[in-house]
């Protein structure tokens, strides 16, 4: 009988213990881990530069239903001309037609001042107004920041910028 009774005893002091790990255990499950965020490549890896960029958007989409983003290789590069080409093509296009509010355009590259050259021409013809609800993400340099602003605000689409760092 004694045996029964301490089995009976132990059983009853252990329980709240065990409760106690489970709900730790559920409580860890929901638990979300949060990365720090990249920092900027120091040099013109296009590499680094579209893991670097694509960082930088998924921390800033928000409630964005589609995001477009347009990127440059570096300057140095062979066939840079071109692809900044395709790229302002591209820009233009889809700013000239209108995109759905809730989409976030996202502008960046390793050069700064290129990616803004690009922005700034993508709104030159931009119909006042047109893209209300959408968001314009600028990833670049503070200098390059107040430009490419003055070019998206007529648009009507929300500015932001990050500074690449």
């Amino acid at each position: 009988m004694k045996t029964t009774t301490r089995m009976l005893l132990i059983a009853c002091l252990s329980l709240p213990m065990l409760a106690a790990c489970q709900n730790g255990a559920d409580e860890g499950e929901n638990v979300e881990v949060v990365q720090a965020p990249m920092a900027a490549p120091t040099g013109t890896d296009p590499n680094q530069w579209n893991a670097y960029l694509t960082d930088v958007v998924t921390r800033n989409i928000g409630e964005s239903t589609s995001t477009y983003v347009y990127t440059l290789p570096p300057v140095d590069s062979e066939g840079f001309e071109g692809a900044y080409g395709r790229q302002l093509d591209k820009a233009r296009t889809d700013v000239a037609r209108g995109v759905n509010a809730g989409t976030l355009l996202a502008f960046g590259s390793s050069s700064s001042q290129h990616s803004a050259d690009l922005t700034v021409a993508a709104f030159e013809q931009a119909t006042p107004g047109t893209l209300e609800g959408v968001r314009v993400l600028f990833i670049g340099a503070p200098a390059d920041s107040e430009r490419v602003q003055a070019a998206v605000e007529p648009s009507g689409a929300a500015y932001v910028f990050i500074e690449a760092k």
